[in-house]
């Protein structure tokens, strides 16, 4: 299952519904959260799996996040957290405890923030401020 969660969240749609048919919902809607999925924030809150949003959130650096994961959360969760933000410590915790697997899943969530922020900062892609979902905008006057 957890291998499922890796290739997921590498982008592998297969996975993805392996883990949303196979029973473990929160972990595709969470695969989806670490790939920017509103939406999969928003189902995980209102199914009670908001400590992987939360996760999710503290993966890709936010602070209060962090310290929330830190507080609130096994031991795992936060080194798992830090070591997809490429913590060296993090990273040789996980190593040390024979946890490979979240190893190998910090590391696609790793290249998929590297390859999000890289696609943020091109030069050409214009920043408008807020968030609007392209079916709202699409939508438009039509509310």
């Amino acid at each position: 299952m957890l291998l499922a969660l890796v290739k997921s969240v590498g982008g592998r749609t297969d996975f993805f519904k392996w883990l949303l048919d196979g029973g473990y919902p929160e972990l595709a809607a969470f695969s989806n959260a670490i790939r920017a999925d509103d939406d999969a924030m928003v189902w995980l809150f209102k199914n009670n799996y908001a400590w992987l949003a939360i996760l999710s959130n503290a993966c890709d650096g936010d602070e209060k996040a962090v310290d929330w994961v830190r507080r609130g959360l096994t031991p795992v969760n936060f080194r798992f957290a830090m070591a997809c933000q490429h913590n060296v410590d993090s990273l040789r915790w996980l190593h040390g405890n024979n946890l490979g697997i979240f190893l190998l899943l910090a590391h696609e969530v790793e290249k998929f923030l590297q390859y999000q922020r890289k696609e943020h900062d091109w030069p050409y892609v214009m920043h408008f401020g807020g968030h609007i979902r392209a079916e709202e905008a699409l939508m438009g006057d039509k509310k």
